[in-house]
């Protein structure tokens, strides 16, 4: 499902971002392990580690070799912020949450000789604050697919049970940056195609209605996330097309009616998903389906159910999952008071394996059904069945569905010779010829 081409297909945007708003005199520089290893012979005074829940391991044993040598060390990222407590005995410091308004005062105590254990800002962060990302701390960005990320806004409307937004931490609060400093980005990346990578690009239309109309006429070709609520918001999806888009991710998540409403996925109405779709690929745009497999109410026709529902849809692509509570969120709490997390091994939560009891499956079983189906959707017979009408969509869906899934793991060889940016470049070229 996953090869070396998804860890090489973009910078940490995280970083690169911290790294732009650290003021003078400090100097920064980002050492990136998934493009090379780690330099553990340098001298920094300090060092931040972002950390991600399957990564948590491997940072803390980078903070153990510096922090035996006396250097301090401090966590950041989404799982450090979700599990604080636990990672501070790892570590001088947790930044929780979003670190911009923190991270000049965490610069502050260290010079002081007093750095805070846990610091944290429980009010939102003003976003026209928020430095453009200076891309320049990567020393080896031709090493990635791409460098064209931008962030449009903080958070999500919403609250599923199993995301990372029904944490304690999270600021319940959804914000867009300025149009200007996003455009100004945009400038500054200088390539034609983007990817906006917001946990929901669509999260308040009034905003995403004034960003098209400066958009409209830039020639840009994007791609962005959306949640299935987008069918209720007039017109937004064809003027979306009309300004560039050229794929939404959407977070189907199930077509079990039951399993939606149990994770308070309140936004999805399964019913509608089949118009949703169609509106898309009218409006010229490619579908990219996540779906989540493991919920209490699935049985295993879930599987076959959803294999012939893609199917039916000419659903290009997918982005399967099995359900996943990350420690720090409501399905972990709730999961964990019932003993039902059978897994601590961290590495293993990254959502293709089944690190709790499921109910109406194995463990077993529900591993070897999530295989399967990301076997036959990506089968020859199917990627044949399922592409698309239009003719204009078929280089990037062919490029898709055999490049990046059914042949990645052989694609992304070229990674390891550097060649991540040029196959970039050439998909670009070939699907989009900009």
């Amino acid at each position: 499902m996953d090869s070396e081409m998804k860890r090489k297909m973009a910078p940490p945007l995280s970083l690169v971002t911290l790294a732009s708003l650290t003021p003078a005199p400090h100097a920064v520089y980002i050492e990136d392990e998934n493009i090379g290893k780690i330099n553990f012979g340098d001298a920094p005074d300090l060092v931040g580690v972002t950390v991600t829940v399957d990564t948590a391991c491997r940072a803390i044993e980078i903070a153990r070799r510096y922090r035996e040598r006396g250097i301090k060390v401090v966590f950041g990222g989404i799982h450090a912020s979700a599990c604080s407590q636990e990672m501070t005995k790892h570590c001088d410091a947790v930044c929780v949450g979003e670190a911009e308004m923190l991270w000049g005062k965490i610069l502050d105590d260290f010079l002081r000789g007093a750095l805070q254990r846990l610091y944290f800002n429980s009010m939102p962060t003003d976003l026209s604050r928020v430095p453009v990302a200076d891309w320049r701390f990567i020393k080896h960005r031709h090493r990635y697919l791409y460098n064209n990320l931008i962030v449009t806004s903080r958070g999500c409307p919403f609250r599923c049970e199993f995301c990372y937004n029904s944490c304690d931490y999270v600021v319940r609060a959804y914000r867009n940056r300025p149009v200007e400093d996003v455009l100004r980005e945009i400038d500054l990346i200088g390539t034609k195609q983007i990817m906006f990578v917001d946990d929901n690009f669509i999260g308040d239309p009034l905003w995403v209605d004034a960003f098209l109309d400066r958009i409209m006429d830039r020639g840009l070709i994007w791609h962005a996330a959306a949640s299935t609520n987008i069918i209720h918001l007039p017109g937004l999806i064809e003027k979306m097309a009309k300004a560039g888009c050229r794929s939404l991710f959407v977070g189907f998540e199930s077509i079990n009616e039951k399993s939606i409403r149990s994770v308070n996925k309140r936004q999805n109405r399964i019913s509608e998903y089949a118009e949703l779709v169609r509106r898309i690929h009218a409006s010229g745009m490619m579908v990219n389906a996540s779906l989540v497999f493991g919920f209490d109410d699935d049985t295993p026709e879930i599987f076959d159910r959803t294999l012939d529902w893609l199917v039916e849809n000419r659903v290009e692509t997918m982005t399967a999952h099995i359900l996943t509570p990350y420690p720090g969120t409501a399905l972990y709490k709730r999961l964990e008071s019932e003993g039902r997390i059978i897994c601590r091994d961290l590495e293993k939560y990254n959502t293709a394996y089944a690190v709790f009891q499921p109910k109406n499956f194995t463990p077993e079983q529900l591993e070897a059904a999530y295989r399967k189906i990301y076997r036959e959707f990506y089968s020859w017979r199917n990627i044949m069945r399922r592409r698309p009408l239009d003719r204009q969509m078929f280089v990037s869906y062919f490029l898709f569905n055999f490049g990046y899934r059914k042949y990645g793991r052989l694609i992304s060889l070229a990674g390891r010779l550097g060649l991540m940016n040029f196959l970039g470049k050439l998909a670009r070229k070939l699907a989009y010829g900009i």
